[in-house]
């Protein structure tokens, strides 16, 4: 499956972004899907992930309460929400798809390119 991650862009501290993931390929809905994120001279850190059915989701608790991970099996596309946005958010993110329901990065099998999101203060 073939990965593609758009909608970053510059907001204020406070603001929204919602961030997507076109997939194409191999059957979106076959994937566990995942988003992570990394900052300049940091290492790639989880977000978020979602099941096939989009039933099951979980966060990391730096984004938990501010971020919805969801899907749109019938669009082949993967979202984040992001709302109340802090400064520490600023980070590129990226979309992965797994076989399994993981936080690990090493599971993930396909990866996008990133977006950049970039918050002021």
């Amino acid at each position: 499956v073939q990965l593609q991650a758009s909608g970053g862009g510059l907001v204020q501290a406070g603001g929204s972004l919602r961030l997507s993931c076109a997939a194409s390929g191999r059957a979106f809905s076959s994937y566990n899907m995942g988003w992570f994120r990394q900052a300049p001279g940091k290492e790639r850190e989880f977000v978020a992930t979602i099941t096939r059915s989009g039933t099951s989701t979980f966060y990391a608790d730096s984004v938990k309460g501010r971020f919805t991970i969801s899907r749109d099996n019938a669009k082949n596309t993967l979202y984040l929400q992001m709302n109340s946005l802090k400064p520490e958010d600023t980070a590129v993110y990226c979309c992965a798809a797994a076989n399994g329901i993981t936080t690990d990065q090493y599971e993930y099998r396909y990866w996008g390119q990133g977006t950049l999101v970039t918050v002021s203060s």
